[in-house]
């Protein structure tokens, strides 16, 4: 009888990103400000580049939008390649710069209108996606007033509603929310969680690092022209020293048992009754804490980790070293 052999199922592959960049070069007048970025973004995700001003997020962006060319390297968007399909490109993103595209002169409805005439859309369907979005983004009761007239966060809120006119499928936010105050800068924020739950894929450069924190799927932090970590932000984090773990006790004899046992590697306070014990956060170096404080018999009162932020993290990726500030006297 003849052996029966059973299919074995493959795994599906995984989708291609959104965006994607192998060795990216730029130069501006002999200095190399983009020296080989590699990048790969998932679709429908928020990807988030932060960088001192000067480290090339800008270009970055502008290469990845098609308005600037690359020196070197290779990058698709939208799974379309920058050199050979520039034009289907640009047909799949949407821009949002650091300086708003609104004209201030006409209204937004107006404002609207030239981003569906410049689109090509019919007239009835041009209009029905205007009002549409000028409702979405709650601006339909300043529509027809002139766009000059508007507060910084309407301007924003209409320049992204203009950006969202063609349906793009990846969006550049280029600093989004430079200039904005909390309340607006928190509206903005949402606009991108709607965004990302409509699928569409936002990649993000900012200068609030909290905001890179909230939004972010995963960040990658740009300097010398290169990409000197990538990770999500807890991933991040961890790459910074300072990470620990407070244990606090109620029980004086509990709290000297701990401290005794832990005394090479804690930092006590007896007027607390805390210890402190460096930890970067993991899983695992808190299921090895947890672990012995059982087979010491120990039971602490309370536990709070506490793991470098994102400024933190900046500081030492960005921060010029000691031979660097030397050659720079």
């Amino acid at each position: 009888m003849p052996s029966s052999v059973m299919p074995t199922s493959t795994p599906d592959p995984a989708p291609p990103p959104a965006v994607s960049a192998v060795g990216l070069r730029k130069s501006y007048g002999g200095r190399a400000v983009l020296d080989g970025v590699d990048l790969r973004i998932p679709a429908g995700t928020v990807f988030a580049l932060l960088g001192p001003n000067g480290a090339g997020k800008t270009t970055t962006v502008r290469i990845l939008t098609t308005l600037v060319r690359a020196d070197g390297g290779l990058a698709q968007v939208a799974g379309h390649s920058l050199a050979s399909a520039p034009e289907r490109v640009r047909a799949a993103i949407g821009v949002t710069g650091q300086f708003s595209a609104v004209d201030g002169l006409i209204t937004g409805w107006e404002n609207m209108l030239l981003m569906t005439d410049l689109h090509r859309l019919p007239r009835r369907e041009g209009r029905r996606v205007a009002a549409a979005l000028l409702e979405r983004f709650d601006l339909t009761g300043a529509a027809f007033r002139p766009a000059q007239s508007y507060s910084g966060g309407m301007r924003r809120r209409l320049d992204i509603a203009m950006t969202l006119v063609g349906n793009p499928r990846v969006v550049f936010l280029d600093e989004p929310t430079t200039g904005l105050d909390p309340r607006s800068r928190q509206g903005m924020w949402e606009v991108v969680r709607e965004l990302v739950a409509d699928g569409v894929t936002v990649f993000l450069t900012t200068q609030y690092l909290e905001e890179a924190d909230e939004l972010a799927d995963r960040i990658a932090v740009l300097h010398n022209g290169v990409i000197a970590a990538e990770g999500t932000a807890a991933e991040l984090k961890r790459l910074v020293p300072g990470g620990h773990v407070r244990l606090r006790f109620t029980d004086p004899d509990a709290y000297r048992s701990a401290a005794e046992a832990l005394r090479d590697g804690a930092a006590p306070d007896g007027e607390a009754l805390t210890l402190r014990v460096p930890c970067d956060g993991g899983q695992r170096e808190l299921r090895s804490l947890l672990d012995w404080l059982d087979a010491a018999g120990v039971e602490a009162d309370g536990m709070t980790v506490h793991t470098p932020d994102l400024d933190d993290v900046f500081f030492a990726l960005t921060s010029p070293t000691a031979e660097q500030r030397e050659a720079t006297r």
